[in-house]
């Protein structure tokens, strides 16, 4: 089974109506997952989780570290994906965004879309999606 570190990040706008989360539908061209919803990911280079997130967060939004704030760190959490032969570490983090209409994805993504942190149970996500948003978000199962 392979093994990769990954960075997945939730970016959260506050408005009149409460916290959402950004999710982004992956496209045909990415390696794996395509066409399921996530949060900003991408695998550890060769540097530290928190660097690569910042990273991540610029290639794939257009927001630069100043665009973003930190508001959490996780715990790794181990996702195993059985059917891809794949063990991911994921790193979470959690962020909020001073100016969510500066947001412009590149490739990698087809759609984006802000939800309630609850709504998340409806969509069909990367493996173990949820429970990555767990781990920076107080979020109950339905």
């Amino acid at each position: 089974m392979k093994e990769a570190s990954v960075v997945t990040c939730f970016l959260v706008r506050r408005s009149g109506g409460g916290e959402e989360i950004l999710l982004l539908r992956r496209s045909q061209r990415v390696s794996t997952y395509r066409g399921r919803w996530a949060g900003v990911s991408g695998y550890i280079e060769e540097t530290d989780p928190l660097t690569q997130a910042y990273t991540e967060i610029e290639e794939e939004t257009g927001l630069a570290r100043e665009d973003v704030q930190l508001l959490r760190t996780g715990k790794p959490l181990e996702v195993v994906d059985a059917e891809a032969d794949r063990r991911w570490i994921v790193h979470p983090f959690l962020f909020e965004v001073r100016e969510p209409a500066r947001i412009r994805t590149d490739w990698e993504h087809t759609e984006t879309r802000w939800i309630r942190p609850k709504d998340i149970f409806r969509y069909e996500t990367v493996p173990q999606l949820v429970e990555t948003l767990m781990q920076v978000y107080p979020l109950r199962r339905p």
